[in-house]
């Protein structure tokens, strides 16, 4: 194929040595530019649940409503106070001191709640606000050191409510931008150095990934600020994942078709442009894939999942344009030096004598095998993937506590915990109702005739507390005999009601509550909005179930379709996602026994599915991509089902390091200590891993093998156009 190649002959000297160095100067700057923004995130990302609701949740419309009732943009922190004695009169005096200090924390807003004594006597709570522009890490945390200082050591602090778990978020996310990124990078490293036993290369394959990385996250700040994207932790995590491990399995690729071109072109230049041409095809079809896959998060409902879309996809670009511009131009001016010490030979004759496949090695050995016995190959491997999939029907993802959301230790949950043992569950978490201002009493009697309210409070400006007690006989006092009655603070015509619920505001029991009374409110026929932190997490459950089935259907048809256009069959593709969904099943079933009876999980999101199919479908369909796009390559000079067995030769090797390449970077989100990411870092590592090992090595190659030709049907290729291996009598 040399003879189709402009070679250094044909193109000017100077060209050869301005291209390269310029791409190489354009990331430089890129990445220059890019860096400090690492550092810079927090600044336009966001974890607040209810901005990533669709617009039409009643939780999301309630939101806005929120600051209009209260006239203050706050986050309400709940603090408790506990003892192992019942609290005296001065205990209780101490504790109102120390929170009427609290104001003097820059962030603490002044319109504190007083102190409320538990029936039992042995805790007390306050409500805090926060300034919701506060660094909200940092005022929890101050807030909670200060209390601690200030009281006696028999009085235990926690700080809790929306504001402590937020808090808890954030201290979570807190790793991102150090110890997730240097646990990757590490664990790629050390990979690539084993894989190719050099220094030069890993180096110039890494830094092809954090170029990338950055240039990317440069687009995406810039996009986040103009506010035409949502960025938040969890994005930014899978953000920096994906681009690291697909920017090198990209580069393993071109790395691979570079080296075999080497041994057959002296000059660097012409086997460049041959790594190129072999490596591009494959490269553009594997990202396209992904992309197409993630921009099938835009039907989503829930923003949290439609943000992920073109925020990863933006990622994979990058990832693409870096491992096509970037990396040929390091290794085109480093040329065989960049191996080091295992330097690539120009030997042209033992290329042709080995037929330009390996014929010795791990992968060649696997080959032989599978050309002995497809049939049983794929038909147990088939049967060992069906059982790791019968673990689905123990797969919980029907959300969990916000409690729960963060793993190790968390005051904030320690502080829920202590509310519900000495106060009703929901206490500085109310579910907020939105009603005319003439239904504020059948608004309210809804209210108190549900056994999972414990109270109810309607929002006033005339209190002191900032509401007011609402029974059956309508708005009361609140405050000594004689205080007047006061007027409910109206917008537009609608008054807020705010029911404190019985149980914790993040339980199950909780969220059954918000269901019942939003079913009570319809039935009434009424134009009633429930909202709060509980119908938050029931907006958001529900709007994750449905684009759970609205999107994982659409995303395999958009994969197939691509499939079919660039293996100009039908069939192969419809067997190469039926292995990949089956893959799937597997990592899930697996995935779901693991976390039950090891990790003991309380459960999981329901996006948990959709982003592990998306991410495993997409980025499985990568190594079939890479095999099965070099098959109809060496199917076009030499038969199917040899052109199989030399496929798996050639890819073996580049393809199970880019599959453990990319398992080590997602196994890396797990140091973070966030429920939802550890989940996925098991799900996509492992189901990575089996595609790597079991699926693309074994299952997909004996499969092609067995069927033959007839898998490229309708093509011409399918008629026997090519040669054919004999088929063994064992068929």
């Amino acid at each position: 194929m040399s003879h189709r190649l402009p070679t250094s002959s044909r193109v000017p000297r100077w060209l050869r040595v301005f291209l390269p160095a310029l791409l190489i100067l354009l990331w430089l700057t890129g990445a220059a530019v890019g860096g400090p923004y690492f550092g810079k995130v927090s600044e336009v990302s966001s974890n607040d649940q209810t901005s990533y609701l669709p617009e039409s949740a009643d939780a999301t419309a309630v939101q806005e409503l929120l600051g209009e009732f209260n006239d203050a943009d706050t986050i309400p922190a709940v603090v408790v106070f506990t003892s192992d004695t019942e609290l005296s009169d001065e205990r209780l005096e101490d504790i109102d001191e120390a929170v009427s200090q609290l104001p003097d924390i820059a962030g603490v807003q002044d319109d504190l709640s007083p102190v409320i004594p538990s029936d039992d006597g042995l805790a007390a709570q306050s409500f805090v606000p926060i300034g919701s522009d506060a660094e909200l890490g940092d005022v929890v945390a101050e807030v909670s050191d200060t209390l601690g200082a200030d009281l006696p050591d028999d009085v235990e602090v926690f700080v809790t409510g929306p504001a402590g778990f937020s808090a808890d978020l954030a201290a979570g996310f807190a790793g991102i931008d150090g110890l997730l990124l240097a646990v990757a990078l590490a664990a790629v490293f050390l990979i690539l150095i084993v894989v190719y036993r050099s220094l030069l290369l890993p180096i110039a394959v890494l830094s092809t990934s954090v170029f990338a990385l950055t240039v990317a996250l440069l687009t995406v700040w810039w996009l986040a600020k103009a506010d035409v994207l949502l960025l938040s932790g969890q994005t930014q995590g899978i953000l920096f994942i994906l681009v690291i491990g697909a920017a090198t399995d990209y580069s393993l690729l071109y790395v691979a078709r570079y080296r075999e071109a080497l041994r057959v072109h002296e000059d660097k230049w012409t086997a460049s442009l041959q790594g190129l041409r072999g490596s591009v095809e494959p490269i553009l079809a594997s990202g396209g894939t992904v992309i197409a896959g993630l921009l099938c998060l835009l039907l989503s409902d829930l923003k949290s999942n439609s943000t992920l879309g073109p925020v990863a996809s933006i990622g994979i670009g990058f990832a693409m344009l870096s491992a096509l511009t970037l990396l040929p131009a390091i290794l085109y001016a480093f040329g065989r030096a960049a191996f080091w010490p295992r330097r690539p030979r120009f030997e042209p004759e033992l290329v042709a004598a080995e037929g330009g496949v390996p014929t010795r090695g791990f992968w060649a050995r696997i080959g032989r095998v599978v050309e002995r016995k497809p049939r049983r190959i794929w038909i147990g491997t088939t049967l060992l993937l069906l059982v790791g999939a019968l673990g689905l029907t123990q797969l919980d993802a029907e959300g969990v506590p916000q409690s729960e959301l963060v793993l190790g230790a968390s005051e904030a949950r320690d502080g829920q915990a202590a509310l519900g043992e000495h106060f009703p569950g929901g206490s500085g978490s109310p579910a907020y109702i939105v009603t005319d201002t003439d239904s504020l009493q059948e608004s309210a009697d809804v209210l108190l005739d549900n056994p999972g309210v414990d109270g109810v409070t309607v929002t006033t400006d005339e209190a002191d507390a900032g509401s007011a007690p609402v029974d059956e006989d309508g708005v009361r006092a609140y405050g000594p005999p004689g205080t007047p009655v006061p007027e409910p603070t109206e917008v537009d015509g609608s008054i807020m009601l705010q029911a404190t619920l019985s149980d914790p505001a993040d339980s199950a029991a909780a969220q059954d509550t918000v269901r019942d009374l939003r079913e009570a409110y319809a039935s009434a026929d009424a134009d009633v909005l429930v909202g709060g932190v509980t119908a938050t997490a029931v907006d958001t459950n529900e709007a994750a179930i449905h684009d759970r089935n609205l999107i994982i259907p659409i995303v395999l048809v958009v994969i197939l379709l691509i499939l079919m256009v660039l293996l100009r069959s039908v069939l192969a593709p419809i067997l190469l996602v039926l292995t990949t969904v089956l893959s799937f099943g597997t990592a899930m079933g697996v995935a779901a026994l693991v976390f039950n009876h090891v990790f003991d999980f309380p459960g999981a999101d329901p996006a948990v599915p959709l982003y592990g199919f998306v991410f495993l479908v997409a980025l499985g369909i990568d190594y079939n991509i890479f095999l099965m796009t070099r098959v109809r390559e060496e199917s076009l000079g030499h038969g199917t089902r040899p052109g199989v067995i030399r496929a798996l030769a050639v890819t073996g090797g580049v393809i199970t390091s880019a599959g453990v390449v990319l398992a080590a970077t997602f196994a890396a989100l797990s140091v973070i200590p966030i429920l939802f990411l550890a989940q996925i870092a098991f799900i996509v590592a492992f189901g990575v891993l089996l595609d790597t090992f079991l699926v693309r090595a074994l299952l997909v190659p004996a499969l092609v093998h067995d069927i033959g030709p007839a898998v490229w049907w309708p093509s011409a290729l399918a008629r026997g156009g090519k040669r054919e291996g004999k088929r063994s009598p064992r068929h």
